[in-house]
């Protein structure tokens, strides 16, 4: 029993990794099919307190068996493995216990624009994948209904949103609902059907009736409900404006910690991160200042930024100008790139315009990962609404940000390289996915990928929205600012 007991530790972490990797994707089923795989099609997380729990309970008994084994038994790769693992566990369960999904409301994330941007990436090619959707599209009332439920038990507790993303989401619901079903994104996948191959006319009529009958008599009348629930219920309620941050609700500093730890993999305080954001800030204003002096002809920061905001030629004239600017920064990258990188990912990178519903109350862009498969490309989604005021300047950086050699070059190399685990291939910290994507804007500069100075104020302009994000979260959520 013993010898069975002493078993290479290397086979034990074997194990584990595959055990992680299949829990994190059923408790992550969005992320599952967003990778291309297409076992949990079917079903939507449980985000209820109830199913949160549970979802804990079954990460710590991995991380238990995780800091069971001795690293000093593994080789050094499988030790980078353990520690990538412990940390990664430690992540999934500092961000449930976080308690946000229990009382926040949020206007980019979970009922409604979770689900209308599903079917760009859920797979339908066989009679199975259309009954995974239909039963996918059925279950969005019911998870609705559950937020709904959660809501207003926290509110009970005490714990609400703010106002201002209660009233965004009131207007997401509101935009959606007044749109005839016929154009929401959940019946797009129609349109397709009768061009599948393998497909018996029953089935087709048995996906196509199920669709519609979800949106009709399931969806559209959560979606209602949820609503007027935030309309009557949960806005009157609502925290002020003057205290949005989660130092404002019962729990939300350790809340707040936790978010620390997940998004940095870091245990440093929030007072920490915010003199790094002031630090950061004061060195990126002094290469915006010297830079402007060449390009614009100013002495000071407050000319530079005055300048840049003053002069409607730096800004586009067209929805169109925004998609051509994107499309360019994006091609150029693409030529260059084999220039710089050894090796290249076999996935490439679309570039698409972002969907309607989205587009008030997302930002400037965003990558939505390849399919694992091959069978989507990865996805470089463009803003082009209210073009006149989206700086010229900063189209560039934010291509080479979001793409090329940014999130997609990172993100593609990394599903491909098949010898290390399947969760060290697709997942961590936001630091390590954003550190590439905010080193991505310099390195570009190296690769000559800049038109002109202008642009390169552009990647300036990012750098220090990152660091002044550090200042202004901390100071909301933390400090307690409005």
């Amino acid at each position: 029993m013993a010898r069975m007991e002493r078993m290479t530790s290397s086979a034990a972490l074997d194990r584990l990794t595959a055990d992680y990797w299949a829990t994190y994707l059923e408790a992550n089923p969005l992320n599952a099919t967003a990778i291309g795989d297409p076992r949990f099609d079917d079903r939507l997380a449980d985000h209820t307190p109830a199913g949160t729990a549970a979802t804990i309970d079954r990460f710590e008994a991995l991380l238990a068996r995780a800091n069971a084994l001795d690293p000093a038994r593994e080789t050094p790769g499988d030790r980078t493995t353990l520690s990538a693992l412990r940390g990664s566990l430690g992540a999934d369960i500092a961000e449930l216990r976080t308690g946000i999904l229990e009382w926040n409301v949020n206007p980019l994330e979970g009922a409604p624009v979770d689900f209308l941007t599903i079917p760009a990436y859920q797979r339908l090619e066989t009679p199975e994948d259309g009954e995974r959707m239909v039963a996918r599209w059925r279950a969005m009332g019911s998870y609705t209904d559950r937020q709904l439920d959660t809501l207003r038990a926290s509110l009970a507790d005490g714990r609400v949103a703010s106002v201002s993303p209660i009233r965004r989401t009131i207007t997401v619901l509101e935009e959606v609902l007044d749109a005839p079903v016929e154009q929401w994104p959940l019946l797009d996948p129609l349109g397709g059907l009768e061009e599948l191959e393998g497909w018996s006319p029953e089935q087709r009529t048995r996906s196509a009736t199920g669709l519609r009958e979800a949106v009709d008599e399931t969806i559209r009348p959560a979606f209602i409900r949820l609503h007027d629930a935030l309309v009557l219920e949960i806005l009157p309620a609502a925290r002020p404006d003057g205290e949005p941050g989660m130092c404002a609700v019962t729990g939300g500093i350790e809340g707040y910690h936790h978010l620390i730890r997940m998004h940095t993999s870091l245990d440093v305080d929030a007072a920490q991160l915010h003199r790094t954001g002031h630090d950061e800030i004061d060195r990126i204003d002094h290469e915006i200042v010297e830079l402007a002096g060449r390009t614009l002809g100013v002495s000071s920061l407050a000319l530079a930024l005055s300048a840049l905001r003053a002069d409607p030629s730096l800004f586009f004239a067209s929805r169109q100008e925004v998609f051509d600017t994107a499309a360019a920064g994006l091609e150029r990258a693409r030529e260059v790139a084999p220039r710089w990188f050894g090796r290249l990912p076999l996935a490439s990178c679309v570039i698409l315009e972002m969907p309607a519903h989205e587009e008030d109350h997302v930002g400037a862009a965003y990558y939505r990962p390849s399919a694992e498969d091959g069978s989507r490309p990865g996805q470089y989604v463009v803003n082009t609404s209210d073009p006149q005021n989206r700086p010229r300047y900063e189209a560039e950086a934010l291509a080479y940000h979001e793409a090329v050699p940014g999130h997609h070059l990172q993100g593609a190399l990394g599903q491909a390289l098949r010898g290390l685990p399947d969760f060290r291939r697709h997942l961590g910290p936001t630091a390590y996915f954003e550190g590439w994507g905010l080193y991505a804007e310099r390195l570009a500069d190296e690769m000559g990928l800049y038109s002109g100075d202008l642009d390169r104020l552009g990647m300036l302009s990012f750098d220090a929205w990152r660091a002044a994000r550090l200042v202004v979260d901390t100071g909301i959520h933390a400090i307690g600012w409005s």
